[in-house]
C-alpha cells in the first residue's frame, strides 16, 4: 500500500477504533482525529498490506492510550 493510499483510508481506520474502544477513550481517538496523515508518512512510505496500515494507526492509539494513564 502507497503512501497516499494510507493517506486516504487514515479516517476510516480511526473511525474503525472508534466502533471498539470504551467511551472512555473517545478523548484519544479525538487527538487521532487531529492529526493529519500527511505529517505520518513520507511518500515513499509503503505499507506491506492494508492490516500492517491499520496496525500502524493502532499502535499510535495505544501509545497515546499509556501516554494518557501510565500506571494501566
Amino acid at each position: 500500500m502507497e503512501a497516499i493510499e494510507f493517506v486516504n483510508n487514515y479516517s476510516l481506520y480511526v473511525e474503525e477504533i472508534g466502533q471498539v474502544i470504551k467511551t472512555e477513550l473517545q478523548p484519544v481517538l479525538d487527538e487521532l482525529k487531529g492529526i493529519d496523515p500527511h505529517d505520518l508518512v513520507q511518500p515513499e512510505t509503503w505499507f506491506n498490506s492494508e492490516s500492517e496500515a491499520k496496525g500502524f494507526v493502532w499502535k499510535m492509539f495505544i501509545k497515546r492510550v499509556k501516554k494518557n494513564n501510565p500506571h494501566e
